[in-house]
């Protein structure tokens, strides 16, 4: 009998199977490395947008928005100088107004015994920025609770010339103030403000042009017309008078030779 040997190919079945085991772990592998992958980026889009919410809060507190108006200016060096215009029981307070487009204003304010203001006094030179009408700013100063339209109430002389009076166009049985505006060229410069000091028109006008008559310039910085214009009003400067008949004479528009300008500015 003839014996029949198996065929040595025969045994590629025994191999399978460890082929197959070699692909599905290398399926694994790869899916392994391809979930490995997707959950890093998953990782970095998920931080990533964490930190782009944040973003805006973190520039906003390093870099704060500009200042968009007049702020108070800290420790600044005095350009003008005044003398107390009554040093009995008045308080006299300076400050300087800056604004981001260049702006400054050097302020002066007089208040009584119990606080009450009583004469303010502001060298405003203009920037960049936008100015608003100068008659309706002094109506506000004036009377901060409520915009008050003025009237021409004559006009004085000063050292810096002939100088703009307004006082409220309507009465209304509180204590009677009068504002006062002077605006020069060259430099460009505003002087304006206010006085409730004195019992009478013509005491209120003399107070103004005292007030006036004693500004005087401290420091005039890189503005060379500012310093010749202070040097040339020294030359007009009078003395200073605030009571008895020579307050009087000190207004070349007054009593009834003073024209009574009606109308609202």
């Amino acid at each position: 009998m003839r014996l029949f040997r198996a065929d040595p190919a025969a045994p590629h079945h025994t191999r399978n199977p460890s082929a197959l085991t070699s692909f599905v772990d290398e399926v694994y592998a790869t899916l392994s490395g391809l979930f490995a992958y997707a959950a890093v980026l998953a990782l970095f889009v998920v931080l990533g947008t964490h930190l782009w919410k944040q973003l805006p809060d973190a520039t906003a507190t390093a870099a704060p928005a500009a200042p968009t108006g007049w702020s108070l200016a800290a420790r600044p060096a005095p350009a003008f100088a005044i003398s107390k215009l009554d040093p009995r029981d008045k308080t006299e307070a300076y400050e300087v107004l800056r604004h981001p487009e260049g702006g400054r204003k050097d302020v002066f304010r007089w208040t009584d015994a119990d606080g009450v203001p009583v004469a303010e006094l502001e060298i405003y030179r203009p920037g960049g920025e936008a100015a608003g009408p100068a008659v309706t700013e002094i109506a506000a100063r004036l009377d901060p609770g409520g915009v008050r339209e003025l009237e021409a109430a004559g006009i004085v002389d000063s050292k810096f010339g002939s100088v703009t009076l307004l006082r409220p166009a309507r009465q209304d049985g509180s204590r009677a103030c009068l504002g006062f505006l002077e605006q020069a060229d060259a430099p460009d410069l505003r002087i304006s403000g206010w006085t409730c000091q004195g019992a009478s028109l013509p005491a209120q006008r003399a107070a103004i042009v005292c007030m006036l008559n004693r500004l005087t310039l401290l420091a005039a910085g890189n503005d060379p017309r500012l310093a010749a214009l202070f040097a040339h009003a020294e030359l007009r400067r009078t003395d200073c008078v605030t009571s008895g008949p020579p307050a009087l004479s000190a207004d070349w528009v007054m009593g009834s030779a003073n024209p009574r300008l009606r109308g609202a500015l």
